[in-house]
């Protein structure tokens, strides 16, 4: 099917239905009993030899000599894999190869350069010290302010342009009465799962299976055959459970490729798993911005001008740009508005997508900046947002399919007890702690991508569903069991959901706010035709058939499922197209955060003290995982506010915080006790299901939130994230 026509009623509109329920997740006791196998843990095969990546040492150069006699001499080592001897390979950009080894040139540090391979990991891993590699250096560019002014319009990605101009900003904006014009910047970062990046590879002559930590099979099946020059039909990725990968994952990594090539050369399984410092500069990183956003208003608040500038920066080969003025096309009224994107080519790790990529950076410019034109103003910040509620999309000119952004913020500040923010900043103290409120709005697009499955109700009562879709820890081998399990009158019990595996129907996979509502859709039409066939067979008008109980029911006739299926079982295979909907509707998901925070006055430490989400998502597939997803996203949001960020050595190129020490996330002790709710909404026009993403709109303006509540607090307005004490403390008013 696809989305060329908002869908009506549908079986998923019954009320009290298994969809929506807090149901446990299906997955949970494979989880906590360790019988879940990730990609480094998997067996297949013969014994696995193990691989040790080598790393460039140097920001920009190449390799003069190798001296590997010593490495190939240490016990247990098997193979030595250098640009001297890899095999040629396909190129592109790392959305759609992966190539390593290739050549002599290192374009920046932490490229790999050779691959030490041993019976054992420690083998290999004591051998690749041994390596000698001598490089010579070129002069690099690192530092994003400072290739400003080379920086270069982007091509589209992904059919979004870089710019987009409506109306005359420049004469609006220098004829306002009240306008403001600031910048902002946020640092690169990284993903910083738990899982590391890792992969075994094993051959059957011309065919190559990989376990591997992936969270896109099928793009990532096109990209290793690209890479490897083989064909896609002999490529098989499994990956049926994933640490985490927040967009780190999202592609072909070092590791795959790397385990393959010495998988066939030694014609064996070969694991490679990255180190915790290597993952820091091998995979992608999300790019530092520099951020300008103008806006200007008449007398009484209304956005006459909105305007956002982002200078983002990837290497010289990599097309992708930090898209941060996503969100400023859409979130508010105003007649004339300019968005601009530059890109900057720096001698860094590729950056990509990482945790709600764009918005996410983007909005903790545009929300803070709101804020700082309500206190110009004079008026309340969420007075501000409502009076700047756009009817349509206003570069667009298309409706909204559904946009509750009023809602959310009134239930909010009513919850949260937002009339006894004082607007003063350092206007409320506790002890020694300055206390402060802030808000900020949350959107993130919704897309729909395309996603097949099949289902198979077999003679035993059970259905089976199969996709390459993947669960990050998300939840989605849970709301697809609701799925099959509401739309078939069956118990969940009797759903076997087989995901994380390329050989099964193509999917979109995890990523990107579309992964559920794509794949979910995908399965919605499957069951729809299964529904189909089995009311056919029972001789039962599909439109007046009712499923409970694991049987069909139509009048005063009923037909157990299993008795219909025959003996090889029933199949039936579903699809989802984006359709042209998405370029009628303005699609978003919508949400308000509310933070309030404690300063201490004499350090400048900051200390969340409570924190909600209010937010709509379309229909909510499982109330306990997409609470779970939208607080998740939140604790995000605070480390990006307070903490997240890589400290980079602009001399040679080098994040020198490369590990969980001191690259620092947000742990228990930095989090309280926070709440998200989800207000009733369907939206007909996104997928059948009704339903948008989750997870990256819970951190779609969580961090502004924070940085507000700050300057509310001690009255101290940093525009260079993150908010640590001491861009804060020189700015704390002096202490009697």
């Amino acid at each position: 099917m696809d989305m060329t026509a908002p869908v009506g009623t549908n079986v998923l509109d019954a009320p009290h239905g298994i969809v929506g329920q807090p149901m446990d997740r299906v997955d949970g006791p494979l989880k906590v009993t360790g019988a879940a196998k990730y990609a480094y843990e998997m067996r297949d095969g013969a014994k696995a030899a193990y691989g040790y990546v080598v790393i460039a040492p140097i920001g920009k150069g190449r390799i003069t000599a190798i001296d590997d006699s010593a490495a190939r001499a240490a016990p247990g080592v098997l193979l030595i894999l250098t640009h001297q001897n890899a095999p040629t390979q396909g190129t592109g950009d790392h959305q759609h190869a992966a190539p390593q080894l290739t050549g002599p040139e290192i374009t920046h540090y932490g490229q790999p350069v050779a691959l030490v391979v041993a019976e054992q990991f420690e083998q290999a891993r004591a051998a690749a010290y041994l390596l000698k590699i001598d490089t010579a250096t070129e002069p690099g560019a690192y530092d994003l302010a400072a290739a400003a002014a080379t920086a270069k319009t982007p091509q589209p990605m992904q059919k979004m342009a870089a710019d987009t101009s409506v109306g005359d900003f420049s004469h609006a904006f220098a004829s306002a009465p009240v306008s403001i014009d600031v910048t902002y910047t946020t640092p690169a970062q990284t993903h910083a799962m738990m899982e590391p990046h890792a992969t075994l590879a094993r051959w059957d002559g011309t065919h190559l299976t990989l376990h591997t930590a992936n969270q896109f099979l099928t793009q990532s099946r096109t990209a290793v055959a690209k890479t490897l020059q083989i064909p896609e039909a002999n490529i098989r990725l499994i990956s049926p459970f994933i640490g985490g990968g927040f967009g780190g994952k999202l592609w072909v990594a070092a590791d795959a490729i790397l385990a393959a090539l010495a998988a066939r050369a030694l014609s064996r399984p070969v694991k490679v798993a990255l180190t915790r410092q290597q993952m820091f500069h091998v995979t992608t990183r999300r790019s530092d911005t520099i951020q300008r956003v103008r806006i200007a208003t008449d007398a009484d608040g209304h956005i006459t001008a909105i305007g956002h500038d982002v200078l983002s920066d990837n290497l010289p080969s990599e097309p992708g740009f930090e898209n941060s003025a996503t969100q400023t096309r859409t979130l508010y009224a105003g007649a004339n508005r300019e968005t601009r994107h530059r890109l900057a080519a720096l001698d860094l790790p590729v950056a990509s997508s990482m945790r709600a990529p764009g918005e996410a950076s983007g909005m903790l410019a545009l929300e803070c900046a709101m804020d700082e034109l309500a206190e110009k103003l004079g008026m309340d910040p969420i007075e501000l947002r409502v009076r700047n509620e756009p009817a349509r999309d206003p570069e667009q000119d298309i409706p909204y399919s559904a946009r509750h952004l009023i809602p959310c913020l009134r239930e909010g500040a009513a919850r949260f007890g937002w009339h006894r923010r004082k607007p003063q900043p350092g206007a409320v103290r506790d002890g020694s702690w300055l206390i402060g409120m802030g808000v900020a709005a949350a959107t993130r697009a919704t897309p729909l991508m395309p996603s097949k499955c099949t289902i198979t109700l077999t003679p035993d009562g059970i259905a089976i569903v199969r996709m390459a879709m993947t669960d990050i820890g998300t939840g989605s081998y849970t709301v697809f069991t609701q799925i099959a399990a509401e739309m078939l009158g069956m118990a969940p019990g009797n759903i076997r959901m087989q995901l994380g595996d390329s050989n099964f129907p193509d999917a979109a996979g995890s990523g990107g706010s579309f992964g559920a509502a794509s794949a979910g859709s995908a399965l919605f039409d499957a069951c729809m035709k299964l529904r189909a066939q089995l009311a056919e067979k029972a001789g039962m008008p599909p439109d007046q058939a009712v499923f409970a109980d694991a049987t069909i029911r139509a009048g005063n006739r009923s037909e157990p499922l299993a008795t219909l299926v025959g003996a090889n079982g029933l199949e039936a295979a579903g699809s989802i197209e984006p359709g042209d909907l998405a370029t009628k509707f303005s699609q978003q998901s919508y949400g308000a955060h509310f933070v309030e925070v404690g300063v201490d006055s004499d350090t400048g430490e900051v200390r969340i003290r409570r924190m909600l989400g209010v937010f709509t998502a379309g229909r909510i597939l499982n109330a306990k995982t997409a609470r779970s997803q939208a607080i998740g996203g939140m604790v995000f949001g605070v480390g990006a506010a307070l903490e997240e960020a890589l400290q980079l050595d602009t001399r040679i190129g080098y994040f020198v915080n490369r590990d969980l020490a001191e690259y620092h996330v947000p742990v228990h002790a930095d989090i309280p006790e926070i709440d998200a709710i989800f207000l009733p909404e369907l939206d007909p026009t996104t997928n059948p299901l009704k339903s948008k993403g989750i997870g990256e709109l819970g951190i779609c303006g969580a961090g502004a939130a924070v940085a507000n509540a700050v300057y509310n607090a001690c009255g101290v307005r940093v525009r260079d994230y993150p908010l640590t004490l001491d861009k804060i403390l020189p700015g704390l008013p002096v202490q009697n």
